[in-house]
């Protein structure tokens, strides 16, 4: 295969797809294949991996439809479900399908003959695709019977969903599968937002004001692309994520704990609106490094500590004026960024998870001074994780 063909970059999809089917979260399974990739086609094959997962509960539902039993081996399961997902989103979008679909279906067969895994299902994957250009409005209207291909979650979340929101429900769903937008956070110790918009806009990116200090660019750039990235003159930072440092209102000289700190968004946001003394702590000595990497393009310093929120034996005694606790949860409220999620996730995740935030949220209460505030923040929609909380 060419490495910049549709057929390499559904090939190299596909292995991700089929990581994540296997448990791996989408951002790790990229990163796998990318070791093997060509770097050119690094774009494309990310591209058609979040399509698909923001189309998987469709695709595997008219699969099941055209099938006989689940296509064998995973590997041919993985490249079908890519290349219906693909044709799925052209039928529902026309406008914004990146490929022709007969395109879609001639490079999904070369991709097919490109690996030993799938090269005897070549004649298979041409007959299913085919048929689906055939019989899209039909298979659809019969596959979209079932909540899964329907909402493109799991029966149960979408239960889950319905039964938590009965007024919202529907637009919570289709919320979580739209794809997001590109939000930066400006560093106002560096620069202002309006003089950073108007550096935006020079450079031909245009942004929207969204609040003091956020930006919504109306089209996603690599990092790289955005000026002054490097330099900490921005973060990228959903506008949700930025009303957390401003609610817990630090103010100079205090003493803050940033617990569950890693990767460091809200840890560098806390530093840019006042000088604090600040901890940032996570068990997740890996993670820590993000932080480390954050900090130093911002050009901010904090104490960066390994240790479990839900225990005290990295505590010095000394309470606490601020704390942040982003504890872990689901991440079900960040589904359309991370549209793996939906597909990674348990029924019973969130209990578990509440249990584990209750420890924590025990144990850090303790740490404050009297008169302090303590910000509980999670990305889950599940009140089991949010509001039961309280």
């Amino acid at each position: 295969m060419k490495t910049d063909s549709l057929a390499y970059a559904l090939h190299g999809a596909a292995q991700a797809v089929l990581r994540v089917r296997q448990g791996t979260a989408l951002p790790q399974a990229l990163a796998a294949v990318f070791a093997q990739a060509d770097a050119q086609a690094r774009g494309a094959i990310q591209d058609i991996a979040y399509r698909t997962m923001r189309q998987l509960g469709r695709a595997e539902g008219v699969l099941g439809l055209v099938t006989a039993k689940p296509p064998a081996p995973a590997e041919l399961h993985a490249l079908l479900c890519c290349a219906l997902a693909l044709l799925c989103q052209a039928q529902e979008r026309p406008d914004e399908a990146p490929y022709d679909a007969f395109t879609v279906v001639d490079q999904a067969v070369d991709a097919a003959g490109a690996d030993k895994a799938t090269l005897h299902a070549k004649g298979m994957v041409n007959a299913v695709l085919r048929r689906f250009l055939r019989e899209q409005d039909t298979l659809l209207t019969q596959a979209m019977k079932r909540p899964p291909a329907r909402w493109n979650y799991p029966e149960w979340w979408v239960d889950g969903i319905r039964s938590a929101y009965p007024e919202q429900w529907e637009s919570i769903l289709r919320a979580g599968n739209a794809p997001p937008p590109l939000t930066l956070r400006v560093n106002l110790r560096r620069t202002t937002l309006e003089k950073y918009q108007a550096d935006l806009a020079a450079a031909g990116i245009d942004a929207t004001a969204l609040g003091p200090s956020a930006l919504r660019l109306a089209r996603p750039l690599p990092v790289t692309q955005i000026p002054g990235f490097a330099d900490g003159m921005a973060s990228v930072q959903d506008a949700a994520a930025q009303l957390a440092a401003p609610l817990l209102d630090a103010q100079d000289g205090m003493r803050v704990l940033d617990a569950c700190a890693a990767p460091g968004g809200k840890t560098g946001h806390l530093l840019e609106c006042a000088d604090v003394e600040l901890l940032a702590l996570d068990a997740d000595t890996q993670r820590l490094a993000r932080i480390k990497e954050n900090l130093q393009r911002l050009q901010l310093s904090a104490q960066v500590r390994t240790g479990d929120a839900a225990q005290r034996d990295w505590w010095d005694g000394q309470p606490f004026d601020r704390i942040l606790a982003d504890v872990p949860c689901t991440a079900s409220g960040i589904v359309r960024r991370h549209p793996d999620i939906r597909w990674l996730r348990r029924k019973t995740d969130a209990a578990q998870l509440a249990k584990t935030s209750a420890a924590i949220l025990d144990n850090l209460w303790g740490l404050l001074k009297p008169g302090g505030k303590l910000l509980f923040v999670t990305c889950s929609v599940w009140p089991a994780e949010s509001e039961r909380q309280a």
